[in-house]
């Protein structure tokens, strides 16, 4: 039989090194060189990355020169530097509040059983900082790091009742309200009702609204600056939970937010959160 001749592989796509500012665009840079388990030299990170080689060149110098990075004995190669495995262990060691929160939620997911995540809100979506995933077989995969639009989204309802109506409205005007289900709330009238309703009855449900088949019910994290810009959320298929299944849950979710929020009140430097109730104030 004759060989049958092999397609040739298509080169690897770059790894994007980018940013608005040559900072970002070095720190961009250092993930990418995090991610490695040995040494690389300027030509194997420029046919990486495809920067051009006189610009990637001096980046490994500002990196170096910083301390950020150290060359091999060859003088050719480089590797982390003592600056930066020094950061690293740092926040190894000291993120305890992290451990802290990723323990509440543990808790949380052992009380309800279903899957729970710690959110944030940045720009126009919602960031999911922690999740804790249900050991039940049929679940959705979200993980930590993964962003929804804030309108569809339970735990971004409950920031967007916490705005001025003119932020909100500020917020709302520049962001596309995509309709993700049939159930996404696209209309600026029916989308103002339902945070309407949101910052009356203190929480917030995602009924299908993002994807097919999912329900979401969200509570803030209560915060001394009066705004917060914490919500803890219990996710799950709604064959297991319907929207009168989730209002048992509140208790449980109210109390996992208390516990995220004295874990943040531990965690402020005395006298932050009085400062920042004036900025609020103000």
């Amino acid at each position: 039989m004759p060989a049958i001749p092999l397609a040739p592989l298509a080169p690897p796509t770059p790894v994007e090194v980018s940013g608005d500012t040559p900072t970002l665009r070095l720190f961009a840079l250092l993930e990418v060189i995090a991610a490695k388990d040995q040494y690389f030299s300027l030509q194997s990170l420029a046919d990486e990355t495809a920067v051009p080689k006189p610009t990637l060149h001096r980046m490994l110098q500002q990196l170096e020169a910083a301390q950020l990075l150290e060359r091999s004995g060859d003088g050719r190669h480089y590797g982390t530097g003592v600056r930066l495995r020094r950061l690293a262990e740092n926040l190894l060691m000291n993120d305890t509040a992290h451990g802290a929160r990723h323990a509440v939620l543990r808790t949380l997911v052992a009380e309800v059983g279903e899957s729970v995540n710690l959110t944030a809100l940045s720009g126009s979506e919602v960031i999911y900082l922690d999740r804790v995933e249900t050991p039940a077989p049929l679940r959705f995969y979200l993980h930590p790091g993964s962003r929804v639009p804030v309108h569809c989204s339970a735990s971004g309802k409950v920031f967007l009742s916490q705005m001025a109506a003119s932020q909100r409205q500020r917020l709302l005007d520049s962001t596309p309200l995509e309709a993700f289900t049939p159930k996404t709330l696209t209309a600026p009238e029916a989308l103002e009702t339902e945070i309407r309703k949101v910052k009356r009855q203190g929480f917030a449900l995602d009924n299908e609204e993002f994807l097919p088949g999912l329900l979401c019910v969200a509570v803030a994290v209560p915060s001394a600056a009066g705004r917060s810009n914490l919500c803890v959320a219990v996710q799950a298929p709604l064959m297991r939970l319907t929207a009168d299944k989730a209002l048992a849950l509140l208790p449980a979710l109210q109390r996992a937010a208390a516990a995220l929020s004295r874990i943040e009140t531990d965690a402020t430097p005395a006298g932050q959160a009085t400062a920042n109730v004036g900025m609020e104030a103000a």
